[in-house]
């Protein structure tokens, strides 16, 4: 099992490098040509959405991605520090913003959801991660 943990400050700019190195590690792993533009665009959008989390909260820390390939899967984790509560659980007085916020947040993960058959979005009081997999495709082995 081949691991590469990219970390990058939380800025917009740094989201296309994340989403290059993505695709290239999901190649090289053996995703199929076909589910890579998909890889590209929800990890763009996962990153997005980190960043995000990151700077309306006020967090310095970096932004994690983990790439993971495994037999018969590729994976990515994109992982960050913003601290969550649960559904529905709005601070007092918390209105506008938080609304418009929270309506972002849902449409990105609608749209990585569109993207990504696997996927498994978790948040909690020190941060969240959201996990999608693709199968590897084997490499054909030609007889002579």
């Amino acid at each position: 099992m081949a691991t590469v943990e990219l970390r990058f400050s939380a800025l917009p700019e740094h989201v296309r490098t994340a989403r290059l190195v993505a695709a290239a590690v999901a190649r090289r792993a053996g995703v199929d040509e076909a589910v890579l533009d998909e890889v590209r665009l929800a990890v763009g959008e996962a990153c997005s959405r980190a960043v995000g989390l990151h700077q309306s909260s006020g967090i310095s820390d970096p932004v994690r991605v983990t790439l993971i390939e495994e037999e018969k899967q590729f994976s990515i984790e994109v992982g960050d520090e913003a601290p969550r509560s649960a559904p529905g659980d709005n601070a007092p007085g918390a209105g506008g913003d938080a609304d418009v916020d929270a309506e972002e947040d849902e449409m990105g993960l609608a749209v990585i959801s569109g993207l990504v058959d696997d996927v498994e979005v978790t948040a909690g009081e020190n941060g969240g991660s959201i996990r999608m997999s693709w199968p590897i495709t084997p490499p054909v082995t030609l007889l002579p």
